[in-house]
């Protein structure tokens, strides 16, 4: 399902306004991901009120922290779909999952955090789960 653009593009900025790059295209999503080097963080954004009110929130103050990832990226489910399809396929094993966030160093998965892993949990409580992975992996 596609979602307006009018709808979710505030929904977007929140993250891409605070410094997270949008992939909106499998090419860019390859290009950043597959011979990535460092730590990158990838938010897969959605319009849910987990999303607003604990993933994105949560995402944006884990990097107050010390350590933090080098990269910050974004995929919107049900608005960058077909990104969003090829993000997924680097999260594998996982099913897919919105909204979720993800940790990559040097091209491998190495902390992720699914909807159930948000869903119910405060922003404070997925922050302080990031920035633990922040200081084991950044």
């Amino acid at each position: 399902m596609m979602y307006p653009i009018a709808l979710t593009t505030p929904m977007a900025k929140d993250l891409t306004d605070y410094g997270f790059e949008s992939l909106t295209t499998p090419e860019e999503v390859e290009n950043v991901l597959e011979n990535q080097q460092g730590t990158a963080l990838v938010v897969v954004n959605s319009v849910c009120g987990c999303a607003a009110a604990m993933a994105r929130p949560g995402a944006k103050l884990s990097l107050q922290n010390e350590k933090h990832p080098e990269k910050l990226y974004t995929v919107f489910a049900g608005v960058d779909t077909d990104a969003t399809s090829k993000v997924r396929e680097f999260l594998a094993p996982y099913p897919p999952s919105s909204p979720s966030i993800a940790l990559f160093k040097d091209g491998k998965l190495v902390h992720f955090l699914e909807r159930r892993h948000i869903e119910g949990r405060s922003a404070q409580v997925i922050s302080d789960n990031l920035r633990l992975a922040y200081d084991t992996y950044c």
